[in-house]
């Protein structure tokens, strides 16, 4: 019998998260064309989750607030869809919310690096911890991210399952039927759009604390300072895509003090297939995060063919691998020594290039999905199995 599968899509849109809603929807939808599934969004326009299949649906729930109140109101909501398996894909299970369920748990961020503190941040870890006990299942990215699940919430690692990410398959290498894409008319366009004429190594993400931007900044400051002399170099400039700088006026003040304020340019969020363009023509992706439950940045730099610089801690390694210098966060010279052998060193920007085209392809969304597909159906068969 077909199940009844509820999907909370309402943050499609959003960065990261809506990466994994996106292709989870799209990828369920060419791999299970039995069972129904309700997709819960938050307006009737959503472009990234239309033509699903005739098993999807989508419904609305228009309130946009996430917390107090708000929450037991969605939670009210879901009980009136009398779903098989609610699937919440992210750390933020409303309260009243009806059983069975699956909760996909990305990372502890909120908890681990959030700006509340005291009786505040101990309410969130109650209702946190109290939603993923609840679970039926829980679903980590990573295996660095079940630990952390493990070790801060106090939840046994026997009731979380690794599903790992995968980049969105928009992100391709800079080669096709031979012709480099960096000299493709789209990738040409982009640059011209954003009159970028010179070499630029970039960062894509967010630049809350955790992701060490004003670090970056100092190490880019440093390396400059290497590269003054080098005739292919001397002219590198820093491309950060993602918040706008004037979310975090440290990161400001970083700049201005690094005296980098020409040499750093922060562009905002841009849509994907311009992301995908600036990933192509970088000389290398920098990635210098104190904390991920996964990464995936890294991934999508190596699923376009550009060289990666990153962290050697949290989740990173793990997904990683050996296809990426390794730095150590914490160290300005370090992350500017590991800039300048990606950029300068041409046998292991070969290398690193190869080895990420191998990584990448270890994972995928049709793997992901099928996992997902499976945790379904082992939640409903458990709570349909007779007493």
């Amino acid at each position: 019998m077909p199940l009844r599968i509820v999907i909370d899509a309402r943050r499609v849109s959003d960065f990261g998260i809506g990466t994994y809603i996106r292709n989870l929807v799209r990828t369920l939808a060419t791999l299970d064309s039995v069972n129904h599934y309700t997709l819960i969004v938050s307006s009737p326009q959503v472009s990234e989750l239309a033509g699903a299949g005739p098993n999807f649906e989508m419904v609305i729930y228009p309130r946009t607030t996430r917390t107090g109140m708000a929450q037991i109101g969605f939670g009210y909501f879901l009980h009136g869809l009398r779903a098989d398996v609610y699937h919440i894909p992210l750390n933020l299970v409303p309260l009243w919310m009806p059983k069975p369920y699956l909760v996909t748990t990305h990372d502890m961020s909120s908890l681990l690096f959030g700006a509340q503190s005291g009786f505040r941040n101990n309410v969130r870890r109650f209702f946190l911890r109290r939603g993923l006990l609840r679970a039926d299942q829980i679903i980590a990215v990573s295996g660095a991210t079940r630990r952390d699940v493990e070790a801060v919430l106090g939840v046994p690692a026997s009731r979380i399952r690794v599903v790992y990410n995968a980049p969105d398959p928009v992100f391709r290498p800079r080669t096709e039927t031979g012709v480099r894409l960096r000299q493709a008319p789209e990738v040409q366009r982009v640059l011209e759009r954003y009159r970028i004429q010179y070499p630029y190594v970039l960062y894509v993400g967010r630049t809350n604390p955790e992701k060490n931007i004003p670090r970056l900044v100092e190490a880019f400051a440093v390396l400059l300072g290497e590269l003054q002399d080098d005739e292919l170099y001397r002219h590198l400039r820093l491309i950060i895509i993602g918040d706008a700088i004037s979310k975090h006026p440290v990161l400001r003040h970083t700049v201005i003090h690094s005296r980098v304020e020409s040499s750093v340019r922060f562009l905002g969020f841009v849509p994907i297939e311009t992301l995908r363009a600036f990933y192509q023509a970088a000389a290398a992706f920098v990635f210098p995060s104190l904390y991920e439950g996964f990464g995936l940045p890294p991934l999508e730099a190596m699923a376009c063919g550009t060289p990666v610089v990153c962290s050697n801690v949290s989740a990173l390694p793990e997904v990683v691998g050996d296809a990426a210098m390794k730095v150590n966060p914490e160290n300005v010279f370090d992350i500017a020594r590991g800039i300048r052998e990606v950029l300068l060193d041409e046998t292991l920007r070969a290398r690193l290039i190869d080895a990420g085209s191998k990584q990448v392809a270890q994972f995928s969304w049709a793997q992901t999905a099928r996992q997902v597909l499976q945790a379904y159906q082992e939640i409903a068969a458990t709570r349909n199995r007779p007493a």
